[in-house]
C-alpha cells in the first residue's frame, strides 16, 4: 500500500566515503557526529556503535587536539561505519587522520597555512583516494569576503566554499563535497540553491547549531526538508543540542516524510479529540518504542476515531481505526479483526515482523 514520492535530483559527481556512496543517483545519507571526547576512545566508540544501531551511515569526529589524532586510529579500527575526521586549522591533524583510515576528512583547504601544507594534505588524501569536504560556515566567514558583503549573505557563503574549490583545484584535487551551512535557515537554502546552479559537486545539507530537539528539529525540517523537495542535496546532518541518535532519528524522519527513504517503520496517528475513546498517546508511545529499530519499510496508521480511521487505515500496510476501548485491525487495506484496546500494540507489532513489502 505505501508509495513513493519522486524527486527531480540534482546531477552530482559520486564519490563514496568508505563504502557509501554520495552524489549521483546514491541514496542520501544520514550522518552524526559524536560528541564525547575524541580521546576517550572507548566512550567514543560506544556512542558511534549506539549511532549505527539508530541507523546512522557516517559518523564525524572532531580531531581538535594531539590527543584526539592520536586516538582517532583505535576508533576507526573499533566501529564498521565511515568515519570522517573533523579538521580545523591543524594540517599535521588532517595527515594523522588521513594515515589512520578515515573515511572522508572535513577541511577547508585555505584554512591549513601555506601551499606546501594544502599540497601535502591533498596529495595524502588522493593517493589514498579519501574525499574532503569543504565546509563553510556564516559564522567564520574569511575577513576580507565579510568586509566585502557586509554581512553573511549567500553570495559570500558561495564565494568562500569556492575559493576553497580553487586551492584544491590547484592540485587537481576534485574529489570534494560543499557544505554551506547557516543557523539562518534562509540564508543556508539560497546559498545551497546557488552552489546547485553553479556547480555539479555533492552537497551536504545541514542547519547549523539549530539548538535543542524542539526549535532545532522544526529549523532542519524546513531547511533541509526544504532543498531536498528542490531536489538538491546528497547526504544531511541535522544539528541539535541532544544525542546524536536524535539527530539521526530527525535526519530519516524528514527523508521518510518527503519519500525519499523507507527504510524503517512509519508511524502516522491522529492528533485526538474528543471523538477518541481509547488512550492514543500511549498506544502510540509504546508502539514507537516497539518498533524504532525495526528496518522495514511498512507505514502504519493508527487513528482514534470514524471519521478519518478507516480511510487512513485502508491507504496503510498495517492500520488500525479504533473505537470504544477497541481497534480494527487492517492489512493492505483489509480488515483482518478486531482487537481490544490492551492488545493492539501486540497485534500491530505482529503483524510488522510478519510483513513483507513489495517489490
Amino acid at each position: 500500500m505505501s508509495t513513493e514520492n519522486k524527486f527531480s535530483r540534482r546531477k552530482t559527481r559520486k564519490l563514496f566515503i568508505g563504502n557509501i556512496p554520495i552524489g549521483g543517483d546514491s541514496p542520501i545519507s544520514v550522518q552524526t557526529m559524536s560528541k564525547t571526547k575524541t580521546s576517550d576512545v572507548e566512550a567514543t566508540v560506544k556512542q558511534i556503535l549506539r549511532c549505527q544501531e539508530a541507523g546512522a551511515d557516517i559518523v564525524r569526529v572532531t580531531v581538535n587536539d594531539a590527543e584526539a589524532a592520536d586516538a582517532i586510529k583505535e576508533i576507526v579500527k573499533g566501529v564498521t561505519l565511515p568515519i570522517v575526521a573533523d579538521i580545523h586549522f591543524n594540517h599535521i591533524f588532517a595527515l594523522k587522520s588521513l594515515e589512520a583510515g578515515v573515511a572522508k576528512v572535513r577541511i577547508n583547504p585555505g584554512n591549513i597555512g601555506n601551499k606546501d601544507r594544502i599540497r601535502e594534505v591533498l596529495m595524502l588524501a588522493k593517493d589514498k583516494g579519501i574525499p574532503i569536504r569543504i565546509g563553510v560556515n556564516s559564522g567564520s566567514l574569511e575577513k576580507d569576503i565579510l568586509e566585502k558583503y557586509k554581512y553573511p549573505t549567500a553570495e559570500a557563503l558561495y564565494e568562500s566554499a569556492m575559493r576553497h574549490v580553487g586551492f584544491a583545484s590547484e592540485f587537481n584535487f576534485e574529489d570534494l563535497i560543499i557544505s554551506v551551512k547557516s543557523t539562518n535557515v534562509n540564508l543556508m537554502i539560497n546559498a545551497y540553491r546557488l552552489l546547485s546552479e553553479r556547480t555539479d559537486f555533492p552537497l551536504h545539507l545541514g542547519v547549523t547549531e539549530a539548538g535543542r530537539a524542539g526549535v532545532g528539529t522544526i529549523k532542519s525540517a524546513v531547511g533541509i526538508g526544504t532543498l531536498l523537495a528542490e531536489g538538491i542535496g546528497d547526504t544531511i546532518r541535522v544539528s541539535l543540542t541532544d544525542e546524536p541518535e536524535k539527530e539521526i532519528e530527525v535526519g530519516k524522519e524528514i527523508l521518510r516524510t518527503l519519500g525519499l527513504s523507507q527504510r524503517t517503520v512509519e508511524i502516522i496517528s491522529c492528533p485526538t479529540c474528543g471523538r477518541v475513546e481509547v488512550d492514543l498517546f500511549k498506544i502510540t508511545e509504546k508502539l514507537e518504542n516497539r518498533l524504532k529499530n525495526i528496518k522495514k519499510p511498512v507505514k502504519i496508521s493508527v487513528l482514534g476515531c470514524a471519521v478519518n480511521g478507516p480511510g487512513e487505515a485502508r491507504e496503510s500496510d498495517i492500520g488500525i481505526a479504533a473505537g470504544k476501548n477497541s481497534g480494527i485491525l487492517y492489512l493492505n487495506g483489509e480488515i483482518i479483526r478486531k482487537v481490544k484496546e490492551d492488545e493492539i500494540v501486540d497485534a500491530v507489532y505482529e503483524e510488522v515482523m510478519k510483513f513483507q513489502p513489495k517489490e
